[in-house]
């Protein structure tokens, strides 16, 4: 594994060492496609998270605090075992990559995002008013 690898890199290199596991095998009982830790070192893919970061500390025999070089009895961030919206299929690749650029900025410079994006994309459309029934159109009352 590459010295440009994700800390968690060295974590779960340790794990399966000291289990007897081979990537391939760890990634399989975490229902991983068993080159998901090649393709992790060589930055093709992100981090896990969610079910798969859970499933991973789980094959491994190991915490989640601990992959993500937490102390094993710190409770991990709410974030990391939240599912990775791309991964549901609810955004697109480049959705995806705006949301993570936009997650790491603070809090005026998302301020100041959003407004240019506003800006940019005009005004929202207003929907279409329903046009009231019109009983009794073409009679007369009576």
């Amino acid at each position: 594994m590459s010295d440009a690898a994700p800390p968690m890199l060295a974590l779960i290199e340790g794990r399966l060492d000291r289990l007897g596991l081979t990537p391939e095998e760890a990634c399989r009982q975490a229902g991983l496609p068993p080159d998901f830790l090649d393709r992790l070192a060589a930055g093709k893919v992100p981090p896990p998270r969610g079910q798969r970061l859970i499933r991973l500390a789980e094959a491994l025999a190991t915490s989640v605090s601990y992959l993500v070089g937490l102390d094993p009895d710190t409770p991990p961030p709410a974030e990391l075992l939240e599912e990775d919206q791309a991964s549901l299929g609810l955004l697109a690749g480049d959705e995806e990559a705006l949301l993570r650029a936009y997650r790491r900025l603070d809090l005026p410079a998302k301020a100041a995002v959003v407004l240019i994006l506003r800006t940019m994309a005009g005004p929202e459309p207003v929907p279409d008013a329903v046009p009231p029934k019109q009983l009794g159109r073409g009679r007369r009352p009576g």
